[in-house]
C-alpha cells in the first residue's frame, strides 16, 4: 500500500435512542493509501454508512481516531467529496450549476471553478448536458453529474455510499466501467461502500469485509485482478475466486452484479 491518506484507529460508535444503546462500530482499524480504491462490504446494519459519516466529520466517534493526510478529523472537511446512493441534484439548477454547488457553498471563485466543472462534465460523459436540468437526465447520467460535483473542488478523498444501488443491472455495469475510467483519470483516493461483492471486486484495489453489528473489520483482501478491468474479467476463475473468498467471510451473504 502507498502512504496512508486515511488512517482509522480503534474507532467505535455507540448510539443512544432513549434508553436503548446501539453499538454500531467496534474497534475498527483501517488504513487507506493515497490514490487507492478501497471497497467496503458487509451485511445490512453493520455500520458501513456510519463509518463514512464519521470520516466526513459529520459525526464524532464515541472512541478512536480518524486522520486524513495527517490531520485529525474533528469536524466537516472541505477536502472530502461525497457521492450518495441518490444523486441529490437540485431540480431548479442546471447540471452545470449542480456541479458548481460545492464551489458556491465553500465561497470559491465561481469563474475559475466553472472551467473545472465543464472539464469534469466532459470527463464523466456529460459534456453536452451542462445547460440541461436533472429531470432531463437518466438515473445513470444523474449519478455521473453527482460524481462530477464531488470532484469539482478537487478534494483528494472521494467517499461513495452505494452510489449505484438504485440503478438497473445494465446501467450499474456501465457505471462501474465509467467509474473505473474516471478514477484512473482523476486518481483520487476512493472509499466505496457496496452490498455487491462482484462490484467491490471489479472496482477495488482492496476489499474490506465487515462483520455484522457491531461492525468490525473481519479481513482486508488484496485484489489480484489487473487494471484496467472489463466485464469479461468478471467471468474468469480469478475473479470468481476473489468473490468466493469475500462470500465465505460473509457467511454466504451478498449479491452479485
Amino acid at each position: 500500500m502507498t502512504q496512508a491518506a486515511l488512517d482509522i484507529r480503534g474507532l467505535g460508535m455507540v448510539f443512544r435512542r432513549g434508553e436503548a444503546v446501539v453499538e454500531a462500530l467496534a474497534s475498527v482499524d483501517l488504513a487507506v493509501g493515497d490514490r487507492e480504491f478501497v471497497a467496503i462490504v458487509g451485511p445490512s446494519g453493520c455500520g458501513k454508512s456510519t463509518l463514512l459519516k464519521l470520516v466526513t466529520g459529520l459525526r464524532r466517534p464515541t472512541r478512536g481516531t480518524i486522520t486524513l493526510h495527517g490531520r485529525p478529523v474533528d469536524g466537516p472537511r472541505s477536502d472530502v467529496g461525497i457521492v450518495f446512493q441518490s444523486p441529490v441534484l437540485l431540480p431548479w439548477r442546471t447540471v452545470l450549476d449542480n456541479v458548481l454547488l460545492p464551489a458556491d457553498v465553500l465561497h470559491l471563485p465561481r469563474a475559475q471553478y466553472r472551467d473545472r466543472a465543464l472539464e469534469l462534465l466532459e470527463l464523466v460523459g456529460l459534456g453536452g448536458f451542462a445547460k440541461n436540468y436533472p429531470q432531463e437526465l437518466s438515473g445513470g447520467m444523474q449519478q455521473r453529474a453527482a460524481i462530477a460535483r464531488a470532484l469539482v473542488h478537487d478534494a483528494p478523498l472521494l467517499l461513495m455510499d452505494e452510489p449505484f444501488g438504485a440503478l438497473d443491472a445494465m446501467t450499474r455495469e456501465q457505471m462501474n466501467i465509467e467509474l473505473q475510467r474516471i478514477w484512473a483519470a482523476s486518481r483520487k483516493t476512493v472509499v466505496f461502500i457496496t452490498h455487491s461483492i462482484a462490484e467491490a471486486v471489479f472496482l477495488a484495489d482492496r476489499i474490506v469485509v465487515m462483520s455484522p453489528r457491531p461492525g468490525r473489520v473481519l479481513e482486508v483482501i488484496d485484489n489480484p485482478m489487473p487494471r484496467q478491468r472489463s466485464l469479461d474479467d468478471t467471468l474468469t476463475p480469478e475473479f470468481g475466486e476473489v468473490v468466493r473468498r469475500v462470500r465465505v467471510l460473509l457467511g454466504g451473504q451478498g449479491v452479485a452484479l
